[in-house]
C-alpha cells in the first residue's frame, strides 16, 4: 500500500505518522508545488504543478498511477475541493481519495458559508458580517460591540488578520486585509466574489478549544478528541491539552452527523456565555492533531486499518486526558 500526501508544505509530523502507520507495507509519497523538508523525508516525492493549473488533476493521476498509489490525502485546505471534484476519476483507476465531498469543502474552505451552515444547523457561532455598512448598523444597535477581527473569507494561517477596536480601524483593516489578499494566493480563492472576499466577526472571549471528529470513509464517527489551545502561533494550534468534555464530544457526534465528513474534521472553538460557539471547520488533518497523537490517538494507522478492510482497533482511537503537548523548532538541512 503506497499513500500519497498532497500539499504536504512542512507537516514533517503527518510524513512521519504515515510511514509509521504502514510499518513497511508500503511507501509514503509526497507532493508539494515548491521543495520542502516533509518532501525530503517521505520515501518520494513529487514536484506538483500549482493547484490552479489545468495539468494539476491530470498530474497527480499520472504519477499515483505509475507509483501504484492506494489512497490520496491532502493536507491543506485549497486542494480539497479541487481533489473532491475529481474524486471519481480516481475512483475509476482504483485510487481512493480521502476527502469529503465537494460541498462540504466548500463550505468548510469559506467562513461565511460555514456560519450560515452552523446557524442554519442551529449551532452557536460568532457573528459574522460581510460588509462594513452591516458591521456598523449591528455595532450600533448594539448586537456586536468592538474589539472585532477582520479576516480573508477563505483562507487560513494568519494571513491578513487584524483586531478592530474602533469603527476607523475597521475601515482601515478591512482595506489592508483586502490588500493581503491582494498579494498572496487567497486571490485565486476570492475570484468568485472579489467585493466580498473579507469578512468581520465578534471576537469570542475566553479560552479556545478544538477537536478532532474522525469519520470513518462512509462519514460515520469514530472518535471525537477534545483539546484546550494553550498557545497560538500564526493561527496554528502551538501547545494544547488533552481534556475529557462531555459537551465537546456531543458537539463532535452532532457535527458528525450533520455533515457526514470523511475523515478528520479539524474543529476551533470558544465557550460563550456557557455556550459552545463554534469559529471554524476544516476537512483535513489540523494543526492540533499532533496533540491528539501524542496522547495516543493514531488515525493514520485506522486510515491505514480501513484501507485494508480491517476493523480499526479502538485503541488507535482514544486519547489519555491530561496530556500536554507543544510544538517545537527544528532546524534541518535541506541540501
Amino acid at each position: 500500500m503506497n499513500i500519497l500526501l498532497t500539499s504536504v508544505g512542512r507537516r514533517t509530523y503527518m510524513v512521519n505518522y504515515f510511514k509509521e502507520a504502514l510499518s513497511g507495507m508500503g511507501r509514503v509519497h509526497a507532493a508539494n508545488s515548491v521543495e520542502t523538508y516533509s518532501m525530503k523525508i517521505a520515501d518520494k516525492s513529487v514536484l506538483t504543478p500549482l493547484i490552479y493549473d489545468s495539468n494539476y488533476i491530470d498530474f497527480l493521476l499520472d504519477y499515483c498511477l505509475e507509483n501504484n498509489i492506494t489512497a490520496v490525502i491532502s493536507l491543506f485546505d485549497i486542494d480539497l475541493p479541487i481533489l473532491a471534484r475529481n474524486k471519481i476519476k480516481f475512483a475509476e483507476k482504483g485510487i481512493t481519495v480521502i476527502v469529503s465531498d465537494l460541498e462540504l469543502t466548500q463550505i468548510c474552505n469559506d467562513k461565511w458559508l460555514t456560519y450560515n451552515f452552523l446557524i442554519e444547523n442551529e449551532f452557536q457561532a460568532p457573528a459574522s458580517f460581510l460588509t462594513i455598512e452591516d458591521t456598523l448598523t449591528s455595532v450600533k444597535n448594539k448586537a456586536v460591540k468592538y474589539p472585532l477581527i477582520i479576516k480573508p473569507r477563505w483562507g487560513m494561517g494568519s494571513i491578513g488578520i487584524f483586531q478592530a477596536e474602533s469603527n476607523k480601524e475597521l475601515q482601515l483593516f478591512f482595506k489592508k486585509t483586502q490588500e493581503k489578499i491582494a498579494k498572496s494566493y487567497l486571490k485565486y480563492e476570492s475570484q468568485n466574489a472579489p467585493t466580498e472576499n473579507v469578512i468581520i466577526q465578534e471576537k469570542l472571549p475566553g479560552d479556545e478549544f478544538g477537536l478532532d471528529v474522525f469519520n470513518d470513509l462512509k462519514g460515520n464517527l469514530l472518535a471525537c478528541i477534545p483539546k484546550k489551545k494553550l498557545a497560538m502561533r500564526a493561527g496554528e494550534t502551538d501547545a494544547a491539552e488533552i481534556i475529557n468534555n462531555t459537551e465537546l464530544v456531543e458537539l463532535g457526534k452532532k457535527l458528525s452527523k450533520k455533515t457526514k465528513h470523511i475523515g478528520n474534521l479539524d474543529v476551533d472553538c470558544f465557550y460563550k456565555n456557557n455556550q459552545v460557539y463554534i469559529l471554524e471547520m476544516n476537512c483535513r488533518f489540523g494543526g492540533q492533531y499532533p496533540f491528539a497523537h501524542l496522547a495516543g490517538v493514531n488515525f493514520p494507522k485506522a486510515i491505514v486499518q480501513m484501507l485494508t478492510g480491517a476493523r480499526v482497533e479502538k485503541k488507535l482511537l482514544r486519547a489519555k486526558a491530561g496530556t500536554i503537548g507543544i510544538k517545537d523548532l527544528l532546524p534541518v538541512k535541506l541540501v
